[in-house]
C-alpha cells in the first residue's frame, strides 16, 4: 500500500485499518457505508462532522459503483479504510479490472453517471490501481 499523497516518511505512519468484503449487491454497498460510519466514529470521528459525512457520501459512491459496474457473479468488493495522521483513504475494490471508473460531463437529465463527479468533487485525491484480479478505486480526504 502507498501513502497518501503529499505525505512524508514521519506522517506515513498508520492509525488504524479497517477492511471488510461485502456481496456485490445494493444491501451489500449499503451495508459498507454504515460500517463504515460505525467504524469512524470507533475511531473518533464523531458522526455528522465534515470528515464523517464526506467520507459515507464516497463510501457509498465507490461501493454503489463496484456493484453496478464491477460486478461478477459470486465475487464480493472489498472496502478499505485506513486512517492516516493527515489523511483518511477510502479503497474499494471488484473484480472487473475492464471497467474503470471516469469523470463523466454533465448531461442534460442525464440518470445517471454522477458518481464519479462527486468522487472527484468531494476528495482530495483519487485514483485506481489494478489488481492482480480486478481493480481498486480509491479516494483520499484531508483529516
Amino acid at each position: 500500500m502507498t501513502a497518501p499523497s503529499g505525505s512524508t516518511a514521519s506522517t506515513a505512519a498508520l492509525v488504524r485499518v479497517f477492511t471488510q468484503r461485502f456481496t456485490c449487491t445494493g444491501r451489500g454497498a449499503r451495508l459498507a457505508r454504515q460500517l463504515a460510519l460505525v467504524e469512524l466514529h470507533g475511531w473518533g470521528v464523531p458522526d455528522r462532522t465534515a470528515l464523517s459525512e464526506d467520507a459515507g457520501l464516497l463510501v457509498a459512491e465507490l461501493a454503489t459503483n463496484a456493484v453496478t459496474h464491477g460486478r461478477v457473479p459470486g465475487r464480493d468488493f472489498e472496502l478499505r479504510m485506513t486512517l492516516f495522521p493527515r489523511a483518511l483513504r477510502l479503497e474499494v475494490s471488484d473484480a472487473r479490472r475492464d471497467r474503470r471508473p471516469v469523470v463523466r460531463p454533465p448531461s442534460y437529465q442525464a440518470g445517471g453517471g454522477y458518481g464519479m463527479r462527486i468522487v472527484d468533487a468531494v476528495a482530495a485525491d483519487w485514483g485506481v490501481m489494478d489488481r492482480v484480479i480486478g481493480k481498486t478505486v480509491w479516494a483520499e480526504l484531508r483529516v
